[in-house]
C-alpha cells in the first residue's frame, strides 16, 4: 500500500536501467560523468587529475560495443548542465575517440563541437588525447582528428571565434597556433581564414594581406575587432584603454596585467562582467579601491547584484551567493592577502540577492526529507569555504524547503526527530540560530527513514546533513531503505552529507540509491538533483 506524499513508483529509471537497484556499468558511467568517480562518494576535494584507471565501467561498455550509448550520455551531461564539472566528459570523449571500433571513433569526433564548446575544453581534449596515447600506444594526429579540429574552427561564428582566440590563447600546454598548424585546417570562409592567419602569422601579416582590398562585411567586422584588441595590447594610456573596453565590450582576459592596476579599468570592466565573476571578486575590488563606500561604482554594483533581471539572466544559485558573501565578510584572501573591509551596503545587497536567487532553483518535483544533525561544533567550517557548518545546513534546508513543494525538514534532538518549520519570512540567521539549539547523541542516518515510515510519508530522497562525521548506526541504511521502498511504494534514495569533509564511515553497498557527500559545495546540489531524477 502506497503512503501519502508520492505516487506509487512514478519514477522512470531511464538512465541507470530498469527498476533494479544494482549498480550497473551505465550507472557507474553516469556517476563518473557527473562528478569524476564511479564510486558512491562525491568529495568536494576530489578535483585531482583524471586517470584511465578510474574508468573501468566506461571501458567495459566500450568493449561491449556500447559506444553509441556512452556517447549519448557524454553529450547529455556536457550539454544539459548536469555535471559538477566538464573534465570527466571531455576525458571520456577522448577515450572514445581512441577506441578501435570505427563507429565509436567517428561518433566521438562528430560530438567534439557539442562537448567542447570553448577553447579551454578543446585544449583539455587534446591534452587527454596525448596522455591516452602514452597509455594506449597509439597516435593521435590522424585524419579524423585533423578533420574534427578543422570543423570545430570552421563551424564557429566568426566574431565569436575572434573573441575566443583572443581571450583564451593557450591552455594545458597547447595553443590555437598549435592546433591550426597540426590539423592543417583549411578555412571554409574568408573571415575564418583571417582569424587563422592572425593566430598563426600575427597582426602585421593580416594587415598586409587585407590592405587596399575589397573585403566582405563579415571580414570587415572581424578586422575591426582584431584591430581594437591589438590597440589595447599596445596602449599604456588609462583613458584610451577604458574607452576601448566600453565601446567594444572587451574582457579582462584581453588586457595586459599592467592595465589591471588602473582603478578606472576595473570600473569599466564591471559594467559587463558576468555576475558570477563579480560576486567572486568583491574582496579584490574592495581591496583595490574600485569599490569604495558611497561611490557610484559601489551603488551600480549593489543595484546590479540585487536586480531580479540580472540574477535570472545569470542563473546564479543562492548557495553561490552565500559562499561569496561569507568569503567577502572574512575580510582577506588566501593566506591573509589581500585584505579589505567589507562594505555594509554590498553585504546588504548580497543578502537581498541570496533570497531573490531562489527563483533560479528549478524544482525536481520529488518528496524530500532533509534531516539535520548539529551534534558537532556549530563553529566548524565547511572545508574550502568560509561558511560555518551550521549556516550551511540551514541554507541547504532552506533552499530545499522553499524550492521543493513536498519537503520535510527534520532536526535530530535528544529524544526523537523533530519537524523544523522554515517559514516564508524566516531569515538565514534565524534558521541557523534555531538549528544550533538542538543537540543529540543519536547521529543515526536511518532514523529519518524510520520517521517517514512511521508517519506514512512516501519519500523519494532522504538527505542527512551532519557536522559530526561519526555516525552511530542502529540499523543498515540499505535495509532501512529497502523496507521503506516496500512499505511506501516509492523509489527511495539516501544521501548522507558530512559537512566537515572528514569522511562518513559506512559499509560498502551495491545499492544504487545510496550516495555519500564529503564536504558541501554547489556541485553537491547537482549530485543530489541527478540522483533524485535517476540520472546517476
Amino acid at each position: 500500500m502506497a503512503l501519502s506524499g508520492s505516487t506509487t513508483s512514478n519514477h522512470t529509471l531511464n538512465s541507470t536501467g530498469g527498476g533494479s537497484w544494482e549498480i550497473s556499468d551505465k550507472a557507474k558511467l553516469c556517476r563518473f560523468l557527473c562528478y569524476g568517480s564511479e564510486g558512491a562518494l562525491y568529495s568536494t576535494r576530489e578535483n585531482g587529475h583524471i586517470r584511465v584507471e578510474k574508468t573501468g565501467a566506461l571501458q567495459s561498455m566500450l568493449q561491449e560495443k556500447q559506444g553509441a550509448e556512452v556517447l549519448e550520455e557524454i553529450k547529455r551531461f556536457a550539454q544539459d548542465g548536469q555535471a559538477v564539472r566538464l573534465e570527466p566528459s571531455i576525458f571520456a570523449l577522448a577515450l572514445c575517440s581512441q577506441n578501435p571500433d570505427v563507429n565509436t571513433k567517428q561518433a566521438a569526433f562528430k560530438a567534439l563541437k557539442d562537448v567542447c564548446r570553448e577553447p579551454a575544453h578543446l585544449f583539455s581534449f587534446i591534452k587527454y588525447k596525448k596522455e591516452l596515447k602514452e597509455h594506449m600506444k597509439c597516435g593521435i594526429w590522424g585524419r579524423a582528428l585533423r578533420r574534427a579540429l578543422s570543423d570545430w574552427y570552421n563551424e564557429q561564428d566568426a566574431m565569436s571565434l575572434a573573441a575566443a582566440v583572443t581571450k583564451c590563447k593557450q591552455r594545458e600546454g597547447w595553443s590555437h597556433q598549435d592546433l591550426l598548424r597540426l590539423s592543417h585546417t583549411k578555412p571554409a570562409r574568408d573571415a575564418i581564414a583571417l582569424i587563422s592567419k592572425y593566430v598563426t602569422k600575427g597582426w602585421k601579416e593580416v594587415q598586409v594581406a587585407h590592405e587596399n582590398k575589397e573585403n566582405a562585411e563579415e571580414v570587415i567586422r572581424v578586422l575591426s575587432y582584431l584591430e581594437v584588441v591589438e590597440k589595447v595590447k599596445h596602449s599604456r594610456d588609462e583613458t584610451e584603454v577604458v574607452t576601448l573596453i566600453e565601446e567594444h565590450k572587451l574582457e579582462r582576459e584581453q588586457l595586459l596585467t599592467e592595465h589591471l592596476k588602473f582603478k578606472q579599468v576595473w570600473s569599466a570592466l564591471l559594467k559587463e562582467m558576468p555576475l558570477h565573476s563579480v560576486v567572486k571578486m568583491l574582496g579584490r575590488l574592495t581591496s583595490g579601491k574600485v569599490l569604495e563606500p558611497g561611490s557610484s561604482e559601489t551603488q551600480f554594483l549593489c543595484d546590479r547584484i540585487q536586480s531580479e533581471t540580472a540574477l535570472k539572466q545569470a542563473k546564479i544559485h543562492p548557495f553561490s551567493i552565500l559562499l561569496a558573501t561569507e568569503n567577502y565578510k572574512k575580510g582577506h584572501g588566501y593566506q591573509g592577502k589581500p585584505k579589505w573591509e567589507a562594505d555594509r551596503n554590498i553585504l546588504k545587497a548580497m543578502d537581498s540577492a541570496f533570497y531573490k536567487s531562489f527563483m533560479n532553483v528549478e524544482p525536481v518535483g520529488k518528496c524530500f526529507v532533509v534531516a539535520v544533525d548539529m551534534s558537532g561544533s556549530s563553529s566548524s567550517i565547511v572545508p574550502g569555504t568560509s561558511i560555518s557548518t551550521a549556516a550551511a545546513a540551514a541554507a541547504i534546508a532552506m533552499i530545499f524547503a522553499r524550492t521543493e513543494a513536498d519537503t520535510h525538514v527534520l532536526v535530530y534532538s535528544e529524544e526523537a526527530m523533530v519537524p523544523f518549520s522554515i517559514s516564508a519570512d524566516m531569515t538565514l540567521k534565524e534558521a541557523t540560530d534555531e538549528l544550533v539549539k538542538f543537540q543529540s547523541e543519536s547521529r543515526d542516518c536511518t532514523v529519518p527513514i524510520q520517521w517517514a515510515t512511521e508517519n506514512r510519508k512516501a519519500v523519494d530522497v532522504f538527505v542527512t546533513l551532519s557536522n559530526n562525521p561519526l555516525w552511530m548506526l542502529t540499523a543498515s541504511p540499505v535495509e532501512s531503505l529497502k523496507k521503506h521502498r516496500e512499505t511506501s511504494g516509492a523509489n527511495s534514495k539516501l544521501v548522507m552529507c558530512d559537512l566537515t569533509n572528514i569522511g562518513i564511515a559506512i559499509p560498502d553497498t551495491e545499492d544504487r540509491g545510496l550516495l555519500t557527500i564529503s564536504g558541501f559545495d554547489l556541485g553537491a546540489f547537482s549530485v543530489i538533483r541527478n540522483l533524485a531524477q535517476d540520472l546517476i
